[in-house]
């Protein structure tokens, strides 16, 4: 009964070799061949290539999540129109014309987006 886990175990088992093996090579290496010489740029922190002024709890500009969520819609129709150009052929007029209107859904928002100004940026 239990040999019928061994492949689970095996796999697992080379799943975390894979993982772990090369983080702890690289942790030793960069020790034992890497020097340290920390400066005050190094320490300081990164934050969108400028220093840090205001508290990290200020609150944001809420363009940035309108970019972002423009940026996901329009990413995302991509991710749909791959597979569906992929299979065009089987689909037939019945899937072109559901991807038109699809489409003409998603220009009706770009548009409306464009005229509101959401997409210029200060």
């Amino acid at each position: 009964m239990l040999q019928n886990y061994f492949p689970i175990l095996l796999f697992l088992l080379v799943g975390l070799l894979v993982g772990v093996v090369p983080l702890v090579l690289g942790y030793g290496v960069s020790k034992v061949l890497g020097t340290a010489r920390p400066d005050t740029a190094k320490n300081s922190p990164y934050e969108c290539g400028f220093e840090a002024f205001e508290d990290a709890r200020m609150q944001f500009d809420v363009r940035y999540y309108l970019v972002a969520i423009l940026f996901i819609l329009f990413d995302l129709e991509v991710a749909f129109l791959v597979p569906w150009a992929v299979v065009l052929k089987e689909l037939g007029m019945f899937g072109f014309l559901s991807m038109m209107i699809f489409l003409a859904i998603l220009v009706v928002g770009f548009v409306y987006e464009w005229m509101k100004g959401a997409l210029e940026w200060e």
